[in-house]
């Protein structure tokens, strides 16, 4: 759902209804193993039901105030361009606050539509907080390793959430079957559950999704008439363990062992998170109104039924321990666990697809290894599917399911990855506060203070089950905290060394005076991260080869801290050098949650962005000549610049109307830039039509762009001349030259430098997929150039 749209109550209600199979599947859940996890070691249930009171207390206040008050009245506010999550919050911190370590940040990314801020530079220039995030790098590398400790613990919830909810679910056998039977039943019907579900992403969940927003609303209505009927049956006084005084009551009598259970409580807020990670696929007010008016009342009303059968019911046969199946009445017991599994398998579908999102995130901001990314559905945007991620979830969630074999252990694990995550977005949405919102520094202070107060709490109490579980998503974080930071470091180490070692532009205009140099018919695509200059890898292209083709393009392919870019604006085109060179550069701007193009799209959309932007550089060259334009707006810096040479156009796919953005060798500097409007008439239809073909392939296609042959204008005859080479070029074929490279440490580093940097990252890029696999370059088309980085 766009931003700033306003939505009627039909589309509301029905993005609501859709939400409960995508965002609330993992919290409708959580019923099933929270009293079971509470009760499993640290207290006991008594006949004075102080214990089960006070845990009920405890469940409601903190359902009330982290998923009710923190999530769906505060977060779901700090929304970017209407996406959600971990990366949406570092985004719009990133372009509030010079923060981001990503080096190849250009002026003209700040034009873009979608690079929405809250409030005008000018306020955001007073902040303290802001001078001193950005005065210091170790303060950017600490918020960095902070949200990439979040994103580690929701792929390790990715692991852990299917394994708990799915073998609660499955738990419901043992009310049913002898003690033998369900012991060896239980654990292969799990993990048959989780091969099948694992086996299932490939295809997609748009194939099987327009069931899931059922089944959790069928869960939610049959949580609901237990849970009323278990009160009204049982104990109707339950409601008062809602007054706060039941905790302290509880904490009184348990102490210690009290505070250990609430590593059991905190597992009712399992899936709040998914809330505000799924919000780009809904709306705030849709996913604000599924939750108070359906899932918060079910929730409660499941808790409290469970509570009220228990307040009733205290001696337990030991092999049946106190969980969701003992407050179901036998008759409906059957089918509220086809149900249930059912409703598990829909709650463990959205966590492994948020996983697969945040990878995403994660590979397109350069902190994860170059992963194949699938998109399963040609509609839906969002909906990916990344193999390697898959098979590799699956076998650790099967090895947790086997390794546990209960509920105990693997609640431990679950919470502290939960409580983890809701840590990080307490701080990171207290940052938003003061940057972004232009909030009080001590508004924002006191949401830290109250809300992670909370959350330290539970996250206390988890982390002292570390022996008993808690270890695995701590192990799992420390892995690939490593992997992404080695990955991330060393890829702007290679960064600042292309950056340092381009070569210059007299080098480049030499290269066609020198002898045995030679021009050939095509088009060369040279990939580089460089967004100014020459890279060095071309450089020792033409120095072991002595040719390069009659069209060369620089072609920078980046990402952008937003969450999209509109096709309109994906490409920055600009020349290398005279018109006569043929040289430009191409800057390819991507959010983190585009779909990257086809070859075949991207190629035809780049000579169409190389045919708009000679036009526009031949009008624009014509009527400075001419001194004024009637359709170009002069701007009067453009005397201090004195040529359009470093100049970068965004061409889109509406000629009518471009921006122009000016980048020096400098891309760093912000005071070197302006921008400057152009407008463009319609061209008439009295001039000829050039074909620009692709190279030979069974499907032919074709791009078509009209110019005007009759002019006496001495630039529009050179452009007519351009465009008639670039139509040859492309007829000629593409070639696309990308660097192979090789990481050393430099002589004298420290051994764990030589470790990450020589064997950790080499590993890491030998074993993941090479660039041209992400950009889809075709294997036939590709020249790769070995290149060796001392880092």
């Amino acid at each position: 759902m766009e931003p700033g749209k306003r939505e009627s109550w039909r589309t509301t209600t029905l993005l609501a209804y859709q939400s409960l199979g995508v965002v609330y599947g993992d919290l409708s859940i959580s019923p099933l193993y929270v009293y079971k996890s509470t009760f499993a070691d640290d207290i006991t249930h008594s006949d004075t039901n102080e214990e089960i009171l006070g845990v009920l207390s405890f469940v409601f206040w903190t359902l009330t105030l982290i998923p009710l008050i923190k999530y769906v009245s505060i977060v779901l506010r700090a929304d970017d361009n209407g996406e959600g999550g971990t990366f949406a919050l570092y985004s719009l911190i990133c372009r509030h606050a010079n923060v981001s370590l990503l080096p190849n940040r250009q002026v003209a990314d700040e034009e873009l539509s979608t690079y929405r801020l809250e409030r005008p530079p000018q306020a955001a220039g007073g902040s303290r907080l802001k001078e001193w995030l950005e005065r210091y790098r170790s303060l950017k590398t600490a918020l960095l390793v902070m949200v990439m400790i979040g994103t580690c613990m929701v792929i390790g919830d990715g692991v852990l959430t299917p394994a708990i909810s799915v073998f609660s679910a499955v738990s419901g056998l043992e009310l049913s079957l002898s003690k033998n039977q369900h012991e060896y039943a239980v654990i292969p019907i799990t993990c048959a559950i989780l091969l099948f579900l694992f086996a299932l992403q490939h295809y997609g969940t748009h194939r099987v999704g327009f069931i899931f927003a059922p089944i959790i609303l069928a869960w939610l209505i049959c949580m609901s008439v237990l849970g009323m009927y278990n009160i009204f049956r049982w104990n109707t006084q339950v409601y008062q363990a809602l007054n706060p005084i039941y905790m302290l009551k509880f904490l009184k009598k348990t102490k210690k062992s009290g505070w250990m259970s609430l590593g059991g409580i905190l597992l009712c807020m399992t899936g709040s998170e998914a809330m505000f990670a799924d919000l780009g696929h809904f709306s705030y007010s849709s996913i604000q109104l599924a939750f108070t008016s359906l899932v918060y009342p079910s929730l409660i009303l499941g808790y409290m039924g469970q509570a009220a059968y228990l307040t009733q019911h205290h001696d337990f046969d030991s092999s049946y321990q106190i969980g969701f199946y003992v407050s179901v009445p036998e008759i409906v017991r059957w089918p509220v666990l086809v149900l249930a599994i059912l409703a598990s398998v829909v709650g463990s579908q959205a966590i492994i697809s948020g996983t697969f999102s945040i990878i995403n995130q994660s590979q397109s901001l350069s902190c994860f290894p170059r992963v194949k990314v699938v998109h399963t559905s040609e509609k839906i945007h969002g909906q990916i599917y990344i193999p390697e991620i898959n098979w590799l979830l699956m076998i650790l969630c099967i090895a947790v399911t086997v390794g546990f074999r209960d509920t105990k252990h693997m609640g431990n694990a679950s919470g502290l990855a939960v409580i983890t995550v809701m840590l990080v977005t307490t701080c990171l949405m207290s940052l938003v506060m003061v940057l972004c919102w232009n909030r009080p520094p001590a508004l924002a202070l006191a949401f830290l203070v109250f809300f992670g107060s909370i959350e330290a709490l539970y996250f206390s109490a988890s982390l002292m089950k570390f022996l008993e579980g808690a270890w695995v998503p701590i192990l799992l974080a420390l892995i690939l905290i490593a992997v992404m930071f080695v990955w991330h470091h060393t890829t702007i180490k290679k960064y600042e060394y292309d950056l340092n070692n381009k070569v210059t532009m007299e080098w480049l205009l030499a290269l066609s005076d020198k002898l045995g140099m030679v021009r050939v018919p095509g088009i060369g695509l040279v990939y580089t991260d460089l967004t100014s200059g020459v890279p060095a890898n071309f450089s020792r292209f033409v120095t072991n080869l002595p040719a390069f083709h009659r069209v060369l393009v620089f072609v920078c392919v980046k990402s952008v801290q937003v969450p999209r870019v509109l096709p309109a604006e994906r490409y920055l085109v600009g020349r290398v050098g005279p018109p006569g060179h043929r040289s430009y550069r191409c800057i390819v701007r991507y959010g983190y949650r585009d779909v990257h193009q086809d070859v075949d799209s991207f190629e035809t959309e780049l000579v169409e962005s190389l045919a708009t932007f000679i036009r526009l550089d031949a009008l624009f060259r014509s009527s400075d000549a001419a001194g004024a334009g009637n359709d170009v707006d002069y701007d009067p810096l453009r005397e201090r610049r004195g040529s359009l040479e470093n100049a970068l156009t965004v061409v889109g796919s509406n000629p009518l109307r471009r921006r122009i953005s000016y980048e020096y060798d400098d891309s760093h500097s912000h005071d070197g830039a302006s921008s400057l409007e152009i407008r463009v008439e319609s061209p008439t239809v009295s001039g000829g039509t050039i074909e620009l073909a692709a190279a030979p392939r069974p499907v032919k296609k074709r791009v078509r762009f009209l110019v005007e042959e009759e002019s006496p204008d001495v630039e529009d005859k050179k452009m007519l001349e351009e465009l008639h080479e670039l139509c040859e070029a492309r007829e000629s074929g593409t070639a696309f030259i990308m660097g192979h490279s090789h990481v050393k440490a430099k002589p004298g580093s420290s051994l764990i430098r030589r470790l990450a940097i020589g064997y950790g990252y080499n590993f890491l890029r030998r074993n993941c997929r090479g660039p041209d696999v992400v950009l889809r370059v075709p294997p036939a088309s590709l020249l790769e150039v070995g290149m060796v980085y001392v880092l």
